[in-house]
C-alpha cells in the first residue's frame, strides 16, 4: 500500500475517532446532527428544528473541546516521543525520561498545597507552574550533562534525567506525606484527566502543537542521520550538540505543556512512534506527522473509554493508557534485549 493512501486512511481514522468521542456519552448525539450544530455555532446559521438545544450545547461546550484537547495532547506527546527516541537512539526514551513529568508534578503539587495564584496567569496558574517546573527540570538535566560531558552523549543525558526524576519525585513524596488532605487530589492529577477542559484550553495547546511540529519538521533530515549514530551524524556535518539541545528543548516544551494542563499520562509517546514506524517506515518526514495523528486518535479513544466504561464514574485516562502501554513497554524492552543477545 502506498504511503499517501496510508496517510489518508490514518486521517480518516482520526476523524472517525473524533466523531465517536463527541457522539457517545450520557447524552447521545446522533452523528447526523454534528454538521448542523457546527454550522450553527461557527457561522450563525439557524439550528435545525429536529436538533435538540441540549444536544447542541453538550456537543459544543463539553464534548468537542474535550475531544480536541485529548487529540492535541496525544499528538503533542506522540510527536515528542518520536523525536526523543531518535535523538537518544533508545526505543524506550521519552521526555518523561528527562524529568518533565516529575518536574511538572512537583510544580502542580506545590500549587495545590499552597493555594498560590498568579494574577497574570489566573485560571492557568496550575498549568503555568507545572510547565515552568517541567521545562526547568529538563534544562537542569541538560546543563548538568553539558558540564559533565562536553559531547552530551545520549547515555549521559538519560542517566542525568533519571537521577533528577528520582530526586524530584522524592521531594514530591515528602511534601505529599506532610499534607495528607491533598493526597487524593494530587494522585488523581498525576494520573491525568480531560475533565473540565474547554475551548480556552484548546486555544493554548493547539497552536503550540502546530508550531512545534512545524519546527521539528525542519530537522527531519538531521534526525534521519542521527539514528545511525553520533559519529555518523558528526561526519555528515550535523551540529550534533546544538541540534540535540534544540530538539530536546522543543520536546520538553510539548510534553511539559501537555502534562501541565491534563496531568501525567504515560505510554502514548512510547506506543505511537513504534506503531507508526512499523507501518510507515523510518523516514521522519512521514513518521513525525503521522505519529502526531496516531497519538491524537489513541488519546481521544482512551479518554472515551475512561469516561464511558464505568459511567457515570470516570476513570483517570492515565490508567487506561497504562493498561495498554505497560504490556507494550515490556514487549519492546524484551524484544530489544533478545536482539542484543
Amino acid at each position: 500500500m502506498k504511503t499517501g493512501l496510508k496517510i489518508t486512511l490514518t486521517a480518516v481514522l482520526c476523524l472517525g475517532v473524533l466523531v465517536l468521542a463527541v457522539c457517545i456519552g450520557s447524552v447521545a448525539v446522533p452523528p447526523g446532527d454534528i454538521a448542523g450544530i457546527l454550522a450553527s455555532k461557527l457561522f450563525g446559521l439557524p439550528l435545525n428544528a429536529r436538533i435538540s438545544n441540549i444536544n447542541a450545547e453538550v456537543l459544543w461546550q463539553i464534548r468537542l473541546p474535550r475531544a480536541l484537547m485529548a487529540f492535541f495532547v496525544g499528538g503533542a506527546l506522540a510527536a515528542s516521543g518520536t523525536v526523543m527516541q531518535s535523538v537518544l537512539r533508545n526505543p524506550l526514551a521519552s521526555s518523561y525520561t528527562l524529568g518533565v513529568s516529575a518536574g511538572a508534578s512537583l510544580g502542580a503539587g506545590l500549587v495545590m498545597l499552597t493555594g498560590i495564584s498568579f494574577s497574570f496567569a489566573g485560571m492557568f496558574t496550575l498549568p503555568f507552574v507545572g510547565f515552568v517546573f517541567g521545562l526547568g527540570t529538563v534544562f537542569l538535566a541538560m546543563g548538568m550533562t553539558a558540564r559533565l560531558d562536553r559531547n552530551m552523549e545520549n547515555q549521559t543525558i538519560i542517566l542525568m534525567g533519571m537521577v533528577l526524576s528520582l530526586f524530584v519525585n522524592a521531594i514530591l513524596t515528602l511534601i505529599t506525606a506532610l499534607s495528607r488532605e491533598h493526597l487524593q487530589q494530587l494522585i488523581f492529577w498525576q494520573m491525568g484527566s480531560f475533565s473540565s477542559k474547554y475551548w480556552v484550553h484548546v486555544a493554548v495547546v493547539a497552536p503550540l502543537l502546530l508550531i512545534c511540529v512545524i519546527l521539528l519538521m525542519r530537522y527531519t533530515r538531521e534526525m534521519d542521520i542521527m539514528t545511525f549514530g553520533e559519529e555518523q551524524a558528526l561526519s555528515a556535518g550535523v551540529e550534533l550538540k546544538n541540534v540535540k539541545f534544540l530538539l530536546i528543548a522543543v520536546c520538553a516544551l510539548l510534553t511539559g505543556t501537555a502534562v501541565a494542563f491534563v496531568g501525567t499520562i504515560g505510554f502514548v509517546d512510547l506506543i505511537a512512534p513504534h506503531v507508526v514506524r512499523r507501518l510507515f517506515g523510518v523516514r521522519h518526514s512521514v513518521v513525525l506527522p503521522v505519529s502526531a495523528l496516531f497519538g491524537g486518535a489513541f488519546m481521544t479513544l482512551a479518554d472515551l473509554v475512561s469516561r464511558t466504561i464505568l459511567a457515570p464514574q470516570e476513570l483517570p485516562v492515565g490508567a487506561v493508557t497504562a493498561l495498554i502501554g505497560a504490556p507494550f513497554f515490556a514487549y519492546v524492552y524484551f524484544k530489544r534485549r533478545k536482539r542484543a543477545v
